[in-house]
């Protein structure tokens, strides 16, 4: 099925909600059949109405309380020590990909620290999860790891910016954005993608090799 503002989501699609401060301005969420919570992730989870069915995480940063409520519940939980070289992230994703999903959309927020929210972003773009199609929400922003082809929609002059990252992204062509690219190669650090504008109401991303971070910024910072 398609969802507003982007490729469609997989039979198998789950919410990873991360820990840090509580994502603001986050619009619909979409359809999932699994949620996973990144530590104190579990807290803002519970604060959209969200059903969760797996926290994980070192717990150093989640509410004691709910998380023994959400053990009664019957959510199951996975204590990691803090001395590991995953963070909560990853750890989620990993569980998502152990789980059988197929797609994943990232819920965050971009509130805190810098390193923090980098973080991420690029965890989200890393090439361990290519098996899974993922979108973010951070606050009222939206994103997308391409690796092949993305359809986005929105509205004409709705500001989407592209990014390569972890390396050249070649074969970068565009349609419905002010200014295209045709078979383009792009690279980490070079900013000709930053704020293209949409044309009309659909976009379209087309990746070759390589990993893009389409963004699209939110209205406030349009």
């Amino acid at each position: 099925m398609d969802r507003p503002g982007g490729a469609g989501v997989s039979a198998r699609h789950a919410l990873v909600v991360t820990g840090g401060p509580s994502p603001a301005g986050l619009a619909d969420l979409p359809a999932r059949e699994l949620v996973i919570a990144a530590d104190r992730g579990a807290e803002h989870a519970l604060a959209l109405g969200l059903e969760v069915d797996l926290v994980v995480g070192d717990l150093d940063s989640i509410d004691p309380d709910t998380l023994a409520r959400l053990q009664e519940g019957g959510t199951r939980v996975e204590h990691h020590p803090a001395d590991k070289d995953e963070t909560d992230l990853e750890l989620a994703l990993a569980a998502a990909l152990e789980a059988g999903a197929t797609s994943a959309t990232i819920v965050g927020s971009a509130s805190g620290r810098l390193d923090h929210a980098l973080g991420i972003l690029l965890a989200g773009a890393g090439d361990r999860w290519a098996g899974l199609r993922i979108d973010l929400r951070i606050d009222a922003a939206r994103a997308w790891i391409v690796r092949d082809r993305l359809e986005v929609h929105g509205e004409p002059d709705t500001v989407v910016s592209l990014l390569a990252v972890g390396g050249p992204a070649t074969g970068v062509t565009t349609t419905g954005l002010r200014w295209r690219l045709a078979d383009a190669v792009m690279s980490p650090g070079i900013a000709v993608g930053l704020s293209n504008l949409m044309t009309g109401p659909t976009a379209t991303v087309t990746v070759g090799t390589g990993t893009l971070l389409v963004v699209q910024p939110g209205r406030e910072a349009a």
